[in-house]
């Protein structure tokens, strides 16, 4: 007996709403979470800063000398979209260049003390937002959730590595 197109597209559809529903999920945290990477924050010294700023800033601090290629390649960003993050931070007095010694092509990247005051304030304030972020999801989940939750994020992370090659 031969299935319909009525009855074969029922039945996408079933399956369609039954796996995008977890997709949707997904997407939505991702939404929310680049939302929250976006929104600029005061990590403690009164200035605003976006999280992805904070965390390149942070970067040059624990590798001054770092170079926006090394910086590229390190946080999965394109020479690009780290320039521009460089110029701001830059001109917002957290980071200085400086032409490499005997090769004045390669420029490098240091933090200036106020820019080390600003990673080490971020460093604290990301301390007590993991610990009271853990706690809150203890609250609804297990370590062993928790942990899994991480596991998932690891083999996606994987399978866009995957994906790249």
């Amino acid at each position: 007996m031969a299935i319909s197109i009525r009855e074969d597209r029922e039945q996408l559809d079933k399956v369609y709403r039954l796996l995008n529903n977890r997709a949707e999920k997904l997407y939505d945290f991702v939404c929310r979470y680049s939302a929250y990477m976006s929104e600029p924050k005061d990590y403690g010294n009164g200035h605003l800063i976006s999280m992805s700023e904070v965390h390149v800033l942070t970067h040059i601090e624990e590798n001054p000398g770092i170079t926006i290629t090394q910086l590229a390649l390190e946080r999965e960003k394109t020479k690009s979209a780290i320039s521009q993050t460089v110029k701001r931070l830059e001109k917002d007095g957290y980071i200085y260049r400086r032409k490499k010694e005997g090769d004045g092509k390669v420029v490098l990247l240091f933090p200036t003390e106020k820019g080390i005051n600003l990673s080490v304030s971020h460093k604290l304030y990301d301390l007590s937002d993991i610990a009271n972020t853990s706690e809150a999801l203890l609250r609804t989940c297990s370590e062993e959730e928790i942990d899994n939750f991480y596991k998932v994020i690891d083999a996606y992370r994987a399978l866009f590595d995957e994906d790249e090659e």
